[in-house]
């Protein structure tokens, strides 16, 4: 008689089976690990802006607060305020996050306020938690995904 080389389809199926079942227990881990490292994303990104908003007030006192986040980065009118932020987060989606800022409440034309929020593309799978901010600093979030106001809870 002569002996097998190799291994069985019986062995081959067990290696199979294990694989996936380390794939079913190691998949959704995963999966929050990817949601709360785009979140972590999301609140960087406040804070950026949060800062950038200041330097831009400071730099640009005619036009106080920056009227939208793409005038963070190529200045809205302002030579002082080019490049305060990168291209990337002026384009307004980060790390599955559609990140928005508005200058608001203008007093002889200069923004005295502003408002800035960061939201999950796809609620439950780029992030669970909306966040927002304003002229105050704060940043706030809602369990929904959507709402986030200035009466939300701080994180």
């Amino acid at each position: 008689m002569k002996k097998q080389k190799g291994f069985s389809l019986i062995e081959l199926l067990i290696v199979v089976a294990i694989i996936l079942i380390i794939a079913a227990i190691a998949i959704p881990n995963l999966l929050k690990s990817k949601m709360a490292a785009n979140e972590s994303s999301a609140v960087g990104s406040v804070r950026t802006i949060n800062t950038a908003e200041i330097t831009y007030s400071v730099s640009c006192p005619t036009n106080g607060y920056s009227a939208n986040l793409l005038a963070l980065n190529t200045g809205g009118g302002c030579a002082a305020g080019l490049s305060i932020i990168d291209p990337n987060l002026a384009a307004g989606n980060k790390s599955g996050y559609t990140i928005a800022e508005v200058g608001a409440n203008p007093i002889a034309g200069v923004n005295t306020t502003y408002t800035t929020t960061a939201t999950p593309q796809t609620v439950g799978t780029t992030g669970q938690r909306m966040f927002c901010s304003d002229q105050t600093g704060v940043i706030r979030y809602t369990l929904a995904g959507v709402g986030c106001t200035n009466a939300s809870p701080a994180l």
